[in-house]
């Protein structure tokens, strides 16, 4: 929570033995929201790309520049899911899903990663078949059609490099058309070598690379975005330091149900029950403690969206008996 993000409202009364303090009430627009127009314009590329590759590939007879197309097609498939996520995701939140449809931005990621790990596994599999029966391919013709699909991708990936490092699901973008830059640059290379040698199989070691490029970094957006799903702490959020950083404010004799987790890119969520001594309610009062709970954590700790409990000592206990 930057300083001064949210507002805090609570009691003077200390017989009610609690406080609240908590972010605005609607949902911030999502971090990939703020990059739509960036994806129709990478969506609008990938497409060009997509057809420019597949008349290439007819014509030419390269695995490589059909395996690139192959992949333009599920990156065209995976940006679209990008900017229809970020769609529903915009929707205003209702009594029944009080943060609205933000998580609609990493099921997206989530579905892009396993359409890349499919079409990742399929270039290898053809990758492997082609270096044990090669078949011929004109070279100078591919180094053309790669060539163009080079200068698309890259202008891309230019276009989406801020977005990615603020959202999963502009990232899951990102490293698809990534991946296509990089297996541009692989089918230009193979044509290359088949050129300068008559080596059949450069073809086929360039799939295996655009494969190999693919599925690590594909994983690991899967990762991060079923971390969301899990409601782990965010990354860069040390769970340890933030209770230290509470216990340690004058008055806090306590702590428990702390809990840190993301809703989407850029939402992170606090919540946390609080034990305040009786005296420091008494002589601050409870608005003056959620100030200094929010102060505390804002000059400190990224979380947009923060709800304490402020709780005398022994109220744990009643609300452990209340569960039972």
């Amino acid at each position: 929570m930057a300083a001064g993000i949210g507002h805090s409202h609570g009691t003077s009364d200390p017989s009610k033995g609690h406080g609240h303090a908590h972010g605005h009430s609607h949902v911030p627009v999502t971090a990939g929201a703020a990059h739509r127009g960036r994806l129709l314009i990478a969506l609008a590329l990938t497409g060009l790309v997509l057809l420019t590759e597949v008349v290439g590939s007819l014509v030419t007879g390269s695995l490589a520049l059909l395996a690139d197309a192959g992949h333009m097609a599920t990156d065209a498939a995976g940006l679209g899911m990008a900017l229809l996520a970020i769609t529903i995701a915009a929707r205003p939140p209702s009594e029944r899903r009080t943060f609205g449809f933000a998580r609609a931005e990493i099921l997206a990621a989530v579905l892009n990663a396993v359409l890349l790990i499919g079409v990742g596994g399929f270039i290898f599999y053809e990758g492997i078949r082609r270096l044990v029966t090669p078949h011929g391919f004109d070279g100078w013709p591919t180094i053309v059609f790669g060539l163009v699909g080079l200068v698309a991708n890259s202008v891309s990936l230019a276009v989406l490099l801020r977005g990615q490092a603020e959202s999963l699901n502009v990232r899951a973008a990102f490293l698809e058309v990534m991946a296509d830059a990089f297996g541009s640059l692989a089918v230009v290379a193979a044509a290359a070598v088949f050129l300068a040698t008559g080596w059949e199989q450069a073809d086929a070691v360039a799939s295996l690379l655009i494969g190999v490029l693919i599925l690590p970094r594909t994983w690991q957006l899967l990762r991060e975005a079923l971390d969301v799903l899990l409601e782990a702490a965010p990354k860069g959020v040390d769970m340890g330091q933030v209770r230290r950083h509470i216990e340690g404010l004058g008055g806090v004799e306590g702590l428990h149900d702390l809990h840190v987790w993301t809703i989407t890119s850029g939402l992170p969520v606090l919540s946390a029950h609080v034990v305040v001594s009786q005296e420091v309610l008494d002589s601050v009062g409870y608005e003056k403690m959620l100030h200094d709970l929010q102060g505390c954590l804002g000059s400190h700790f990224d979380v947009e969206h923060c709800t304490f409990q402020l709780e005398p000592a022994g109220h744990e206990a009643h609300e452990q008996g209340l569960c039972g």
